[in-house]
Parts: C-alpha cells; structure tokens; sequence
C-alpha cells in the first residue's frame, strides 16, 4: 500500500483514496485502507543515511541499519555500548535524554548525527554533512527576513518562500500545497526551472493525505526521498528486542517509503522530493513540496534552514490571518452594534431588524434574508418564493436540537432547493424560538466555478487484484454548481451573536439593552486596538529578525556558537510576535466566552499557580504569606488565570527585593467573597491607577520588565464577567495591592 505522505508535492497517489465530493460518484471501495496503513513502521531505511538505536538508560546498541558499519567506516555492534564518534559525545547524548528538548544535532567526522526518543530508547539517524554547506546556507538566509516582512499579502510571502527554498536546495520545482477546512488541496505558490511541469492552481482531494498521513506531518516537520530508486536498508534485527515489536518510524527522516508511492513518484516523472509541514497555530496549514526530474540530496544543515524558513513563514501567516480575522470582526461588530440599537429603539425587535435592511444582510455578507416569526415571513433582499421558504422551514425542523444551520450547499442536503438555487445555494440559518418554528435565515446565490485536478480524481487502475497509481497527471477540469460562497468563521460567529441577543436579551431581557450597547461599544474598541497591534506590534520582532540576519552578514562564515545564539535569538523574536498575537486573542474573545459557574476551591487554585510561578523562577528568595481562603463561585479556569495573572505580577514586579514578600488573603460574608495580593515590589504611582487595567497601557519600563500590557485588562474583563470588581494600590518604592470582589452563589451583580 502507498506511503500516503506529500513527498511528491500532494499529487494524487492512490484512487482508492476518497477524492473530494463535488458531483463525483466511486464504486464501493475500501476507502479506509488507505488510513489504515502502518506507514510508520516500515522496518527499512533510505541509504543515503544510516539508523542506530540505542537503550537510554547505558547508550547499548539494540537495532542497526544493515548499512551502518560501511557508512559510518567503523564497526557498529549490536549488544554493546556504542562506539566511534556517537560514543564520543555518550554524556551529551545522555545529558539530553535527561532534558525537555525534542532532539539533538551533533556534528562529528563530517557527518551530521540527529538524535530523537522512541520510547525508553535512543534513535540516532546519520547522514553525510559536508561542511560547505552551511556557508551556503547562512548566506542565502541573510536577506530573507527583510523580504518577508516586506511582502504586503500572502501571496507575496509565499512566492518569496519557495523562490528561496528553490534557490536554497536546486530542486527542479518547489510549490506551496494549501489545505482548505475538508483537507483538500490547492497548489497556491510555485517556483520552478522548467524541467517538471507546473502544477499551479491545481487541486488534489482530501483523500490523498488522510488523516494518518497529516499526523505524521504534523509531529515531523521534514521528510525527503533524494533518490526515487533507491534499495531499502533493512533495520536488524527487524523486531526491536526492548519492545519486541517493529520500530516506530514517525520521527524519523530516513524512513522508508511504500512502494506504490516510489511507483507514483515514477509515473509523474519525479526522481526526488522534499516537503516541510507548515504549522500555524498548532494545526497543519500545508506543506512546501519541493521535486526533482533526477536523484537530488539535501544536507540536513540545509533541511533544517528550510524548516526554519517556512516556521517563520508560518508566523507571517498566523499574523496575516489573525489581522484579517480581526479586520472583519470589527467590521460585523459594528454592524451588530446598530442592529441592536434599531432594535431596541423599536417597539417590537422585529420592526428594528426590518428596517435595519441593510445592516441585516451585512451582519453576514449575505444577499437575501427571511425572518419567520408569529406565522408570518418577512423578506429583505433576494430570496426564493415564501413557499419555498416554508420548505426550508420544515427541513431545518427535521433537526430540532439545532440552534444555528449554515451550509454553502443546501441543494446537496436539500435536494428541492435545486430549484432556486440561484437565490438560495448557501444558507446560515438561526433558530429565535424553542416552542415555535421562528427562524431568521439568510440566504446567498450559486457561484459557478471551474476546479482544475491534477489528473482525473475518479480514475482508478487494477491490475489482478492491485491498485495502481495513476500514470496520468494531466490538468483535468469540474464544473462546480450548486455552491455559494462559503461562510466565514466570523459571519458565522456574528449570526450566533445576533441570535443570542434576540433570545437573550431582546426576548427575554430588554431593559439590559441599553448596557449591552455600551458593552459592545468597548468590545469594538478592542478589536480596533488588536487590528492595530497586529498590524503594529509585529515590526519589531522582525526588525530584530532582519538586525540578526545583519550580524550573521558579518562574521566569518564558519558557524560558531555565537552565530547560533544570533540564529536563535532570530528565532525568539518571531516566536515573541506569535504570543502577542496569541494575548490579543484571548483577549478580544473573552467577551463572547461561555462562563461555566460553579463552587471553586480557591485555596487548592492559589497552589497550583504559586507552585507554576515558582517552578517558573528558581532561585528566587521570596517570602509566601497566603492565608485560607473562601470558596468562591465562578468558572475555575478563568478564575485560575486571575491568580496566575496577579501572583505572577506580584513576583515580577518584586524582583528587586531580597527577600520579596507576597501575601494572598481572603474574606467573605453573605453577599460576595473578597480576595488580595500584595507584595513588597516596586509600587505605582496612584496618579495613573485609571490607566492600570487598560490594554497596552505599562506603568513600568519595558526594558525593566517583560509582558505584554494585557495581563491586568484580561484580568478585569475577567472579574467583570463574573459580576465582580478589582481596584489595585500602590506606592512607588513599596509594593501593590490588588483586591478583586465576587458575588456569591445567587447574588446581583456588584457595583461597588
């Protein structure tokens, strides 16, 4: 069975595989094979390295590839302690094992040695490493940084990405797979010489990477096939003697690949491919798939610049997304904003929406909307007939339990509504009544379009019993109907927050109207505050990036440990972005989350963050006074970050002092539960305690102290969801004091 991986660019390789449902009919295969394949314990090597594996606990060999003693030019016995230069750095192997670090890299004898665990075991893969390779490297690396941030859209940064990647590695094609939200693929950047054809703008269905496959991707970054004729090196013995089962693969760069993937790889005319996951945000965005019309290897000091390259384009992505996420979210906020206030101001909420009819449909970008309540249908915009509307109606009754409905192709679920398809191909539709049919629906039209394949999806070759390959990767064309416009994560938030203040506040509780209002005018400031940040706050880490790349320019090109520090604090500058970003999310989503009351043990949630903050800076001497404290009643993880928040500051901001002395008290009476922390730090002048719990807003140094200026603004919108309140003290030279007051089980909120 294939090695479902995307070595060969995401090309179609194997029609057993699922293809993408758009008008497309299979026979009944068994479409799960291809899912089920233990890819990752292939039992074999690729030849251009070698693989030895190691008990932890003494560094005895247990496996070895049947290559290893010719490649490495020294015997590799299994039983004994390893020798040769891996013996040589035993207490750094060791000393590794024994830390949180996922690998190490080890150069020795012009080899490059990766190291990662498997297991209680050891796995150290070899590989040549010719010491001009990084010369090359760092030299191509110098201006990337700049490009980058000098890119103003995706597109841009994409092409920047695989250009480099081309000129970095010399293979013949270098593309950027895209996967959309069904995993299906699209080819959206390529660079190449003209030795392969292009393969730009193509799609490939979900069933060519399934899900085991993309784990793989997802936990090892690199994989590379330099020679698509190469001879498997077998691991012996082939059952591991520590587990007694074959050796699992899924970290490892040298594994083996399927046959039918090297048959595949053959048929398409590539001789060698390389692809790098592209993480954001922890999922699988895609990968880079670079290709090669003859056998091509890549040191591993030029893989990892390639990883490193696409890491960081993957923050520039993460950036991007966010600051369009944000964008728009502000943009339907406010829109949402004077829904309410046309709805409030009317006698009955249904008036306000109706004459809001352009606000109505641009709550969610929508070109038609129908809201069905007291037996009537009141229409705005494009829509089908009101029969057909009632026919909607009594499907979307067929699921009762649903509160909001959204689909880009109701004619595909509905198969009546093929018949006003041309008004009503998409839908998002929100449930306003539990006891009646009432429904606000909004409607969008079919959008034609054209999907080019590589290669027809539904082609299937057989030969006595097997599946083959397709041997053809011809641009092959669909039609797509019945489909509109897909929707939008944040229309779609922005439907569920219209129905929640139909049904929660409009229906049910009009007089909180007029504070809701006020509260969505802030939250809008907020969002605008994180569209600037991203847009802001993201220069700098790559200023440093390029400052960095400057002084790699300048020393000698023999990479010495100094010039790695500067690589990594490269690295940490983009990484610093990416948690910006990250606050800022939290942040501006905190609004719309859920709060989940019940009794919390307070006492139990103060020891667990102080034993976190101090794990988090040994060596401080620090003084604990923390009394008993009262159960309070709250959501415990948002409480949680509370503590974290202000014990954290209390331990930041004292720093100076030896000892610091932090005291956390507590007290309660029938009303509402209060709680302190106080330290003996560095104070804060009372003339600017209104600025204290604002966003961005700093009362010390940056230089002087790290954070992000968001800590105490996510700890009052906290506090305040719960009904409570917090007000902070402080001398400048003697220390804080926060005080944060919550209502009990069943009591008002507290107003002062």
């Amino acid at each position: 069975m294939l090695d479902q991986t995307m070595d060969s660019g995401g090309i179609r390789q194997t029609d057993q595989c699922k293809p993408w449902s758009i008008d497309v009919t299979l026979p009944d295969l068994d479409l799960e094979t291809c899912a089920q394949e233990p890819i990752h314990i292939p039992g074999a090597i690729q030849p251009h390295g070698a693989m030895i594996v190691l008990r932890a606990t003494d560094l005895v060999v247990l496996q070895v590839s049947a290559n290893a003693s010719d490649f490495l030019g020294h015997p590799v016995e299994r039983g004994v302690a390893v020798e040769g230069p891996v013996g040589r750095y035993r207490e750094d192997i060791l000393a590794w094992y024994a830390s949180e670090e996922p690998q190490l890299q080890l150069q020795a004898d012009d080899f490059s040695f990766v190291f990662h665990r498997v297991d209680a075991m050891i796995v150290a893969e070899v590989e040549a490493s010719p010491s001009a390779a990084a010369d090359q490297v760092f030299l191509r690396l110098r201006g990337f940084a700049q490009q980058l941030a000098g890119q103003p859209d995706l597109a841009g940064a994409l092409s920047t990405t695989v250009r480099l990647i081309a000129q970095l590695t010399g293979f013949d094609r270098v593309l950027t797979y895209r996967f959309d939200k069904d995993w299906n693929g699209h080819v959206v950047a390529e660079a190449g010489n003209g030795r392969l054809p292009s393969y730009m703008d193509l799609r490939f269905p979900a069933g060519d990477i399934p899900a085991q496959a993309r784990a793989l991707y997802a936990s090892n970054r690199v994989r590379i096939i330099p020679d698509v004729n190469y001879r498997p090196v077998m691991l012996e013995p082939a059952v591991n003697p520590q587990t007694g089962s074959t050796l699992d693969m899924s970290a490892a760069q040298l594994r083996s690949v399927s046959p039918i993937h090297l048959e595949y790889m053959r048929n398409m005319g590539t001789a060698a491919s390389m692809s790098v996951s592209i993480m954001v945000d922890g999922r699988l965005w895609g990968l880079i798939a670079c290709h090669s019309h003859a056998p091509h290897v890549v040191p591993v000091v030029t893989r990892e610049a390639c990883d490193f390259i696409v890491q960081t384009l993957a923050m520039r992505i993460a950036a991007q997304q966010h600051a369009d996420e944000a964008a728009h979210g502000i943009v339907l906020a406010r829109v949402h904003g004077r829904l309410l206030s046309a709805m409030s101001a009317s006698p009955y909420w249904l008036d306000g929406l109706i004459s809001s009819r352009e606000d109505l449909l641009a709550q969610v970008q929508a070109s038609g909307a129908a809201i069905v309540a007291g037996g009537e249908c009141h229409c705005v915009g494009t829509t089908p007939t009101r029969d057909q509307i009632a026919g909607i109606i009594t499907w979307l009754g067929r699921t009762p339990d649903a509160e909001v409905v959204v689909t880009n192709a109701l004619p595909m679920e509905m198969p009546a509504a093929k018949a006003f398809a041309a008004d009503a191909s998409g839908i998002i539709a929100i449930r306003i009544s539990e006891l009646h049919e009432s429904w606000l629906i909004w409607f969008r039209p079919e959008v034609l379009s054209t999907v080019e394949w590589g290669g027809n999806p539904h082609k299937i070759v057989r030969e006595q019993g097997h599946i083959h390959p397709r041997a053809s990767f011809e641009r092959w064309s669909n039609e797509v109907r019945l489909h509109s416009v897909p929707w939008a994560d944040a229309e779609i938030g922005a439907a569920r927050e219209l129905r929640a203040a139909i049904v929660g506040i409009v229906l049910r509780k009009a007089e909180e109207l007029a504070q809701l209002s006020g509260e969505l005018q802030r939250s809008n400031k907020e969002l605008e505050a994180f569209s600037y940040s991203v847009s802001h706050d993201l220069r700098a880490p790559f200023r440093h990036i390029v400052g960095f790349a400057q002084l790699l320019r300048e020393r000698e090109a023999t990479l010495d440990e100094k010039s790695r520090h500067y690589l990594q604090t490269i690295s940490d500058a983009a990484v610093s972005a990416g948690r910006l970003v990250d606050d800022l999310l939290n942040f501006s989503q905190l609004g719309r989350a859920a709060i989940a009351h019940k009794m919390v043990d307070m006492d139990k949630l103060v020891a667990e963050v102080v034993h976190s903050v101090v794990m988090a800076n040994p060596g401080r001497d620090i003084d604990w006074s923390i009394d008993p404290l009262p159960v309070a009643w709250g959501d415990a993880t948002l409480l949680r970050q509370v503590w974290f928040n202000l014990i954290e500051n209390a331990v930041k901001y004292s720093r100076p002092r030896a000892p610091a002395r932090i005291a956390v008290t507590g007290s309660g009476d029938e009303e509402r539960t209060t709680y302190s922390v106080s330290d003996n730090g560095v104070g804060f002048d009372m003339a600017y305690v209104d600025k204290l719990f604002g966003v961005f807003q700093r009362l010390q140094r940056a230089e002087d102290f790290e954070g992000t200026g968001i800590g105490l603004a996510l700890v009052r919108r906290i506090i305040e969801r719960h009904h409570g309140i917090i007000h902070g003290e402080g001398d400048v030279g003697k220390g804080a004091t926060f005080v944060f007051t919550l209502p009990k089980q069943g009591k008002g909120k507290i107003l002062a």
